[in-house]
């Protein structure tokens, strides 16, 4: 069987290049000599209800609105994840997954996708530069994950939702401390970068709980010490960042 990894309205949802980690999750799947494909699926072609990982990224506040009408009528979306598949959403796409959101100067509330139980309102300011935050794997072990939020929206998580990765750097959800939310297979976060190329432990995780299965350890240790530099790199600008911003206070 060949995997689907399924990027949902490049078009609307891809203008910060959250593309990358549907990249690199076809790539690591392929290394490991798992069969797998890219599928892109733009607003009026039906989701694939057979998807393993389907992922939405950031957009504007129209396309937003047009992107949530779309998955609200099509359906694909919920038929995957009620199959075993896993959403993995950013930013835009993120805020659309839950029970409302607003866009615009004037506040306006869409309904959401409802598989969040998260509300999101406009913010007092807008977040925007490098994120650091703190997620605890399911192992107990714990991982630094680097990224770039740009958002105004904040995030409000209800019962049913839990907190994705605790906020060391940065704003996140901008009302609890943490960023991003997890609710069964679902998992949403806003920092880009794209995510998963600066977080490749993060890409892993998300495989293994779509193929329900441990991935052994990947044989590229070229790719491996690559990932290793880029990762020391973004840690060293976004602490170094933060250091002079403290000192200018």
């Amino acid at each position: 069987m060949t995997h689907k990894i399924v990027v949902v309205y490049q078009s609307l949802l891809g203008i910060y290049g959250d593309r990358g980690n549907a990249k690199v999750l076809l790539k690591r799947l392929q290394w490991r000599g798992e069969p797998a494909e890219l599928v892109d699926v733009e607003p009026g072609q039906p989701l694939p209800p057979d998807g393993l990982i389907y992922l939405l990224g950031g957009g504007e506040d129209q396309a937003q609105i047009a992107a949530v009408k779309q998955l609200q009528a099509d359906g694909g979306l919920q038929a995957g994840l009620d199959a075993g598949g896993v959403l993995f959403a950013v930013c835009a796409g993120y805020q659309l997954c839950g029970r409302s959101f607003t866009v615009g100067e004037n506040d306006e509330v869409f309904a959401g996708l409802g598989l969040l139980d998260v509300e999101t309102r406009r913010g007092p300011q807008r977040a925007v530069g490098e994120v650091l935050t703190r997620w605890t794997r399911p192992d107990g072990g714990l991982e630094l994950l680097t990224g770039f939020e740009n958002h105004g929206g904040f995030t409000s998580l209800g019962s049913d939702a839990k907190p994705f990765a605790k906020v060391e750097i940065g704003v996140g959800n901008g009302t609890d401390g943490y960023d991003g939310a997890v609710q069964g297979r679902v998992i949403g976060t806003y920092p880009h970068g794209p995510i998963l190329p600066r977080n490749p432990a993060l890409a892993d995780y998300l495989l293994e709980l779509a193929l329900g299965r441990t991935l052994g350890p990947l044989p590229r240790p070229d790719v491996n010490a690559e990932h290793d530099r880029l990762r020391a790199q973004r840690l060293e600008v976004v602490r170094t960042t933060k250091n002079r911003a403290e000192q200018t206070r």
